[in-house]
């Protein structure tokens, strides 16, 4: 059990049956009255982003998240398929859980399968990927002012912005938090 004073970012909890973490909080002791945690929570089935405010006494169970290292093999339809790298089982995955993120990942890539109690409900790509250019257009010629970006497409598919610099078949690193360029690889 967990009380809501204790809540920190990335904590989970169980609530009306949902499995919360806590995005953002906030202890508020107001001049006049009672204490509250102010919190900003996702629901981490369905993503859904709330705002809500607890009494620092409310208790909620809870909630372990498991997130199991598995790599990724390949997609049939809407189906992809990922290997327990311990067991050798496959497992698929429908494409409804797999997240913006999984546009940066390829295949025979590691990737954190997260379920709880026993329901897949996610996949987490690593932080940051090495991913090859496939097409961009040429850096025009005396384009140089500051943060000039232009349109490439990777190796997995995925379209991002990059620096005028960048050409094609060049190795690039990505965070896939953000989607954004980090340096060349």
């Amino acid at each position: 059990m967990i009380t809501a004073g204790d809540f920190r970012n990335g904590v989970t909890f169980d609530m009306e049956g949902n499995v919360f973490q806590i995005i953002e909080f906030q202890h508020v002791k107001p001049g006049k009255g009672a204490a509250f945690v102010r919190t900003k929570i996702r629901n981490v089935i369905s993503g859904a982003v709330v705002e809500k405010t607890f009494n620092p006494t409310d208790k909620f169970p809870t909630a372990f998240i498991e997130r199991k290292e598995m790599q990724y093999l390949y997609s049939d339809g809407d189906l992809y398929f990922f290997m327990d790298s311990e067991t050798y089982e496959t497992v698929p995955i429908g494409a409804d859980k797999l997240g913006e993120q999984f546009k940066f990942v390829k295949e025979n890539m590691n990737v954190k399968v997260l379920s709880y109690k026993g329901s897949i409900f996610g996949v987490e790509a690593p932080n940051f990927v090495e991913l090859t250019v496939t097409e961009t257009e040429p850096g025009v010629r005396g384009d140089t002012a500051t943060n000039v970006t232009k349109p490439a497409k990777l190796e997995t598919g995925a379209e991002i912005r990059v620096p005028i610099f960048i050409n094609e078949g060049e190795v690039i690193r990505i965070d896939t938090r953000t989607g954004e360029y980090m340096e060349r690889a």
